[in-house]
């Protein structure tokens, strides 16, 4: 069982291709909505206001709910149902991130097909604010592992394996990039853009991202009573990639292992990665396996078939917010449905 714990602490030390250490400005946004403030339109307005491009929906929901309170508009690149990592930039889609103001992106290797563009932007002189690093960002693997009795032999044996190079080709770093799970950091978030844009767009907008802190640490209390609602000995996590370790980290969580290594989604497993971890479902008594709404849930799906029992695969919004009749159209909601499903699933 130990052996595919480990599974899910495999991941790269080197720095992430292609990575840019953009602009880096008092800065950083995720969250609440991809209501009215976030367009795909970033025509320059002709009032002053500064032309704001986010590169993910989630940035692009926390941006655009700023924007909208001091009076401004977002572009967001990504569109709904976009996997992070695996988006690449069209020629429109480096149009708009030059042309802009400002460029809020996560950064920590999780916009894998955007490195290009988010430098050009930052040569042309649009001011690119990487998120995650300004976060106080963990290690992958450090979730939810305390007290895992865990020996090198064991990390050995699987880097015998033969086959990391799909490991070695979408390194990460060690640091983990989906910050957006821990709502409290978010919050820190809001204030931070809502600083950084009003550097260009005036004092609104810090007012405006005080105000967008206030409803998500609001929430992250609704958040916490569900995740905290199952009992502690059925808070084990198997998901589809390591995404969930801020989650684990604070709501007394454990992530027990991964279907696809490390943390991103274009990796492949192994048949003796997938072997193991269906010995660590039925060790455990997992229920369920959570999947990711923006990626096939195919290889999840014949994980919980091999490990049989009534194991099912619940999809969760992990990069992407979902449609406007999806309960998941703003960062708020979309945390409050995850933490729903988690919770009865779970506790089921």
């Amino acid at each position: 069982m130990t052996s595919t714990r480990a599974l899910a602490r495999r991941v790269g030390h080197a720095a992430p291709r292609g990575l840019v250490r953009l602009a880096p400005l008092a800065g950083a946004a995720l969250l609440l909505a991809a209501c009215g403030g976030s367009s795909n339109d970033a025509t320059a307005p002709s009032d002053g206001t500064p032309t704001i491009v986010a590169t993910t929906t989630v940035l692009g929901s926390i941006a655009g709910e700023i924007a909208e309170c001091a009076g401004g508009s977002v572009t967001t690149v990504m569109p709904i149902g976009a996997d992070p990592h695996d988006f690449s930039a069209s020629s429109s889609d480096v149009a708009t991130m030059v042309g802009a103001d400002v460029v809020i992106a996560n950064g920590l290797g999780l916009e894998e097909g955007l490195q290009d563009a988010l430098a050009s932007a930052a040569e042309d002189g649009a001011r690119v604010i990487e998120i995650a690093p300004l976060l106080d960002p963990i290690e992958f693997g450090g979730h939810g592992h305390e007290g895992d009795a865990h020996s090198e032999d064991e990390d050995h044996a699987h880097e015998d394996e033969g086959d990391h190079a799909h490991e070695d080709e979408h390194d990460h770093g060690s640091l983990d990039p989906h910050v957006w799970f821990d709502m409290n950091r978010m919050a820190d978030a809001a204030v931070i853009i809502g600083d950084a844009l009003a550097e260009t767009g005036g004092s609104a907008y810090a007012d405006c991202g005080a105000q967008v802190a206030d409803e998500i640490r609001t929430a992250e209390g609704e958040v916490r009573a569900l995740l905290e609602s199952v009992p502690e000995d059925r808070r084990i996590l198997v998901t589809d990639h390591d995404a969930l370790g801020y989650l684990a980290d604070q709501y007394g969580y454990e992530v027990a292992g991964v279907v696809i290594p490390g943390g991103s989604t274009l990796a492949e497993p192994s048949s003796a990665e997938l072997s193991a971890l269906v010995e660590v479902i039925r060790a455990e008594g997992v229920p369920a396996i959570f999947a990711n709404t923006a990626d096939s849930s195919a290889l999840s799906d014949a994980v919980a078939s091999e490990a049989g029992g009534s194991v099912q695969v619940v999809e969760l919004y992990v990069g992407s917010l979902g449609g406007p009749d999806s309960g998941a159209d703003t960062y708020v909601a979309m945390m409050l449905l995850n933490a729903q499903r988690i919770a009865d699933a779970l506790r089921a």
